[in-house]
């Protein structure tokens, strides 16, 4: 069903490229009125309900201080910026604020399924306050290209196991369990920057999901004085994250991988790297409960076959990836 409704959906985005500036213009938000509205939420909620043609929202250079929700009927949406520095969408909402959890703490929330982010800034101000979400993403087949995901703990939550996710050239930032969640997700040059000692990776990957987190050559950065980062800790016991190529700063512990005070974790969690580079590349050190892949281990992990080939194929025309490199 799901290669079937990736399928369908890049139909469409051919018919879109070819009408989209006649039967289907552009929707733009802007802020001084020179748009067709004035907020991100409304120029969603006018996209028509399961649109059989995608939708391109512009969002003009602004700031935005909105709480924004792409529910599961608005599907087929691209959200595009003038750029990462330039359009920026926050909200400062966290778990303990009247008691709200920290699943509806998000600044953007992505329901809908074939949704993409691009060229923006989404990012949760509400400080060292605990859990705050910057983006929660729930639905299927969703590309965020490059973004900034701004925050604190758990700034990005991967939250749906069925969902499919690919980040691509986005600056992640964040203190503790700053990617957490069950979705399959590939992250490919990205740039993983730690706020504080604590753990960049939190999943909770079902235990039949083959893939979890892949993180491929991406960069990882902290803060002046930040010493002692956990490439991860195993949210649920079967939680699967792979390192591949990655460059990682002095920062990360030689141990690598923590088993959040549960030896029991150590018998179920996936954790892997292959040709990790830097300071804090120590494969020597690293708990014995995780792996180092050799060539052949990592030849099965390229993004068509963790993604899905159609969906993947398509999303990341543009991208840096190469099979060869």
């Amino acid at each position: 069903m799901k290669t079937f409704a990736c399928t369908f959906f890049l139909s469409f985005v051919l018919v879109f490229s070819i009408y989209a500036d006649t039967a289907y213009p552009v929707i733009v938000v802007a802020q001084d009125g020179s748009g067709d509205f004035l907020t991100i939420q409304d120029a969603i909620n006018s996209v028509r309900d399961f649109t059989p043609v995608p939708r391109v929202i512009h969002i003009k250079k602004g700031i935005y201080y909105e709480k924004v929700e792409i529910p599961s009927w608005k599907c087929d949406i691209t959200l595009k910026g003038d750029g990462p520095e330039e359009t920026l969408i926050y909200y400062d909402d966290y778990a303990s604020l009247r008691r709200m959890g920290p699943f509806r703490t998000y600044t953007l929330q992505i329901r809908g399924n074939r949704v993409t982010l691009e060229n923006l800034t989404v990012e949760n101000r509400a400080g060292r306050v605990g859990q705050a979400v910057a983006l929660h993403v729930e639905g299927d087949c969703v590309a965020v290209r490059n973004c900034r995901l701004l925050g604190n703990q758990d700034t990005l939550f991967t939250g749906n196991e069925n969902s499919r996710q690919y980040y691509d050239r986005c600056y992640i930032e964040g203190t503790t369990d700053y990617i957490f969640g069950p979705a399959t997700c590939w992250f490919d040059h990205c740039i993983l920057h730690s706020k504080s000692d604590s753990y960049i990776t939190a999943a909770s990957t079902p235990e039949n999901h083959k893939n979890g987190y892949v993180f491929y050559k991406c960069n990882l950065t902290a803060a002046e004085g930040v010493v002692n980062v956990y490439l991860g800790r195993p949210w649920r016991p079967y939680a699967s994250v792979v390192f591949l190529e990655c460059r990682m700063g002095k920062h990360i512990r030689p141990e690598g991988w923590h088993n959040w005070r549960n030896a029991a974790n150590e018998k179920t969690a996936r954790y892997a790297e292959y040709a990790s580079a830097g300071e804090g590349a120590d494969p020597e050190s690293r708990v014995s409960w995780s792996s180092q892949l050799d060539e052949d281990d990592v030849s099965l992990y390229i993004p068509e076959s963790v993604l899905g080939g159609d969906w993947f194929r398509k999303t990341c025309v543009e991208s840096v990836y190469k099979k060869s490199s």
